[in-house]
């Protein structure tokens, strides 16, 4: 009997490395970053994995509000009142959008001295300072906003990915609509606005959002749903629009 080992240390290694690509695999240990809405965190297993790479992607152009401000949210929980949140984006995208908005900050639970701001010349100055930051453990989440670049590939997004890995910092990447280029993000999300119930007074209701899970590496089946932010109790919650309507056999009674 001929037993068949490994000739090189480095076969065993890539060996390792291929089987921890597995959803299973590669969901397992990772901490969450949870939402604070059981129906959401139930479908990601507790959440969006930690010192991981989350792709955000605007439904049409007019959407890049509601998917920085998703962004924002999942910094805001990957941070817990503590650690520093790096907003970084290309001169090109800051003169498009332009800045986070202090009051804008505040409505999200963001504290404005918690949020590092830092602006890059050009796309590849982007993503040497993304891949640089990441590595800072000092960091509880980064958002990199690029706009439309063929610079952020598949080979460039995995650098990211084993950055945030070892650090242990979140990275959310601020991505064009309907974006086809492969990715080594752990998941890739498609955000909308959508309507909201006025505050009392006619004041303008919560930041609600319709958001979409496109893509899960870890194994999570794709899913849409509205959720609305609550300042208040600094998480996500279901819309009051929904919470408002009355049950199926309410509804059927009123229309009788």
């Amino acid at each position: 009997m001929v037993n068949i080992v490994d000739s090189h240390p480095s076969l065993a290694g890539l060996k390792r490395q291929i089987a921890a690509l597995t959803p299973s695999a590669w969901a397992e240990g990772r901490s969450r970053v949870s939402f604070g809405l059981d129906p959401l965190d139930g479908r990601l297993e507790g959440g969006l994995a930690r010192g991981a790479v989350h792709e955000v992607l605007p439904r049409a152009e007019g959407d890049w509000a509601s998917a920085s401000a998703f962004a924002l949210i999942v910094a805001r929980r990957a941070a817990e009142n503590s650690g520093k949140i790096l907003w970084l984006s290309s001169d090109a995208q800051r003169r498009r959008y332009g800045t986070p908005y202090g009051p804008g900050l505040a409505e999200l639970g963001v504290d404005p001295d918690q949020i590092i701001l830092v602006y890059a010349p050009d796309d590849l100055a982007c993503l040497k300072a993304a891949a640089d930051s990441l590595a800072c453990t000092g960091l509880a989440a980064l958002i990199l906003d690029m706009g439309a670049t063929q610079r952020l590939d598949l080979t460039a997004s995995r650098r990211l990915a084993l950055a945030a890995e070892r650090s242990g910092v979140t990275a959310l990447l601020l991505r064009p609509p309907a974006s086809i280029l492969a990715s080594a993000a752990a998941s890739r999300w498609q955000v909308a606005a959508a309507p909201s119930a006025p505050l009392p007074g006619n004041a303008p209701g919560r930041l609600t959002l319709s958001i979409a899970l496109l893509r899960h590496r870890g194994g999570a089946t794709p899913f849409d749903m509205v959720v609305e932010w609550n300042n208040e109790y600094r998480r996500v919650c279901e819309p009051t629009l929904l919470r408002d309507l009355p049950a199926p056999h309410q509804r059927r009674q009123m229309v009788a």
